[in-house]
Parts: structure tokens; sequence; C-alpha cells
């Protein structure tokens, strides 16, 4: 009976290694992400060449102008998005498989992957998602038209939203058993 419990046990322990599919699906998703940012980022390079021509109308310069702002929150959008994904791929990793060695003398790895529990990789995700959701935000707001009183009375009350959220994650950030005392970077006792 030991011996069934204890092959058991082991099996179980092993089984933890399937987390590697979710690893590499998020990698590449992120390399994906990653990708298809750079593209749009080249494209709107390429599109704003005509920016600086003389013969172009101070209406088809304004369009043009607010046309590269959208794209320049879809690439960021786009970045933030990568990034999610490759936190959550590091962070699986870590919490499942193996601590990364190769990140254990890098100073990048404390403002990464500073991944002790499933808490910790959910706080460093949801921050990452709310950026993102601002991204998503600030994307609607340009395209915004304010006709009336009361749509600046809703983009002020998003602001607010915007900024009590990122208030509560700052103060999160500063609350009981946080790193308030060590300077950005450094690792604290709380995290060998």
């Amino acid at each position: 009976m030991k011996w069934l419990e204890s092959t058991f046990e082991s099996m179980l322990w092993q089984s933890r290694v399937v987390v590697l599919f979710a690893v590499i699906a998020s990698l590449l998703s992120a390399f994906a992400m990653f990708y298809l940012a750079t593209v749009d980022a080249v494209y709107m390079f390429v599109h704003l060449a005509h920016y600086w021509e003389p013969g172009l109308d101070a209406v088809a310069r304004a369009d043009l102008h607010g046309e590269a702002v959208a794209h320049v929150v879809e690439i960021v959008d786009g970045y933030l998005l990568g990034a999610v994904l490759l936190i959550f791929a590091l962070g699986l990793y870590e919490l499942f498989i193996s601590k990364l060695d190769v990140a254990k003398g890098s100073e990048t790895s404390n403002n990464v992957l500073l991944i002790g529990s499933l808490d910790d990789l959910k706080s460093r995700l949801a921050k990452v998602i709310l950026m993102i959701l601002i991204v998503k935000f600030f994307e609607h707001v340009i395209d915004m038209h304010f006709d009336q009183p009361l749509d600046l009375l809703y983009l002020a009350g998003g602001i607010a939203l915007i900024g009590s959220a990122l208030w509560l994650t700052h103060s999160d950030d500063h609350g009981e058993g946080s790193h308030q005392g060590a300077p950005r970077g450094e690792p604290t006792d709380e995290h060998p």
C-alpha cells in the first residue's frame, strides 16, 4: 500500500510538467504580439512619411495626425499584451517547474520575477492588464466627440475611476508587508 501511495504521489508531482504547454504557448503568443506591434509600428512610420510634405493641406495633416496617434495607442496596447503573456509564461515556469537560475543575478529579474506565489503572479498581471485597459480607454477617448456637456462629465468620471484604480494598486504596493523600505529594484528580506 505504501508503494502504491508513493508511486501515485510521484506521478502527481511530475504532472506539474504539463504547465510547460502553457509556458510555451504563452511565449509564442508573446512573440506573436511583439511581432504584430512591431510590424504596425513600421507601417505607421511608412504611412507618416507623407506628413512633412508641403503640399498637404491642414485637414489632411490633421487626419494623418489623428490616425498616427490612434496607431501609437494600438502599438502600445500590443506591446503591453505581449508583456503580459511574457510575465505569465515566466511566472508559471517559476511557480510550477523551477526557478530561473539565469535570472538570479540580474537586476531586471527583481523588477519582473519576484513571483513566489500565485498571488504575486496575479498582482503583476493585474497591474499590466490595468495599463492595457487605460490604453484602451485612451484609444476610445481619442475617437470620442464631445457634443454635450454630459460627455465631458462622462470623460471626467472615467478619468477619476482610472485615477482611483491606479491609487489603489499603488497603495497596495505600500501597504502592510510591502517593500516600502527597500530602494527600487533591490530585493527585500521577504523574497530571497
